[in-house]
């Protein structure tokens, strides 16, 4: 496994995602997914996120940096991140909403066949799903 850096070239906000992805060579889709599934799921993503991005090296970054002068960092990458967001977020902001929002419809229905699934169900198997995917590319 490669050393993990976050990204310069392939970022949405700070490279994180594309950092692992890069380091454990699989799409940083996939990565990105996870954070949104966490996000949603147990509430952590974000959380885990911005701890990532304090604490893995951007590329070509002196890793001898200060606490303050990541932070420093952090908080200009963010402005940036914000005033010229990376063209594909609106897509995926919007399909994590649609699909937020139609988990939340299903249960308004009350629907008895749909009791089975929850927060922690759909997770689940959106993790063991991913889990395979990883493994078949890494197959190949």
């Amino acid at each position: 496994m490669n050393q993990i850096v976050r990204s310069k070239t392939d970022r949405m906000i700070g490279g994180v995602c594309g950092g692992i992805a890069h380091a454990l060579r699989i799409d940083p889709v996939f990565v990105r997914l996870f954070f949104v599934l966490l996000a949603i799921g147990e509430g952590i993503g974000v959380l885990l996120y911005l701890v990532l991005w304090l604490v893995i090296p951007e590329e070509s970054t002196p890793a001898q940096m200060n606490f303050g002068e990541r932070a420093r960092d952090m908080g200009e990458e963010f402005r940036q991140a914000a005033s010229n967001p990376h063209p594909h977020t609106a897509l995926y902001v919007g399909g994590a909403l649609i699909l937020l929002g139609a988990y939340y419809l299903l249960r308004t229905f009350d629907f008895p066949w749909l009791q089975w699934i929850n927060q922690s169900t759909i997770l689940a198997f959106l993790l063991i799903v991913a889990g395979i995917v990883l493994l078949l590319r890494f197959r190949k």
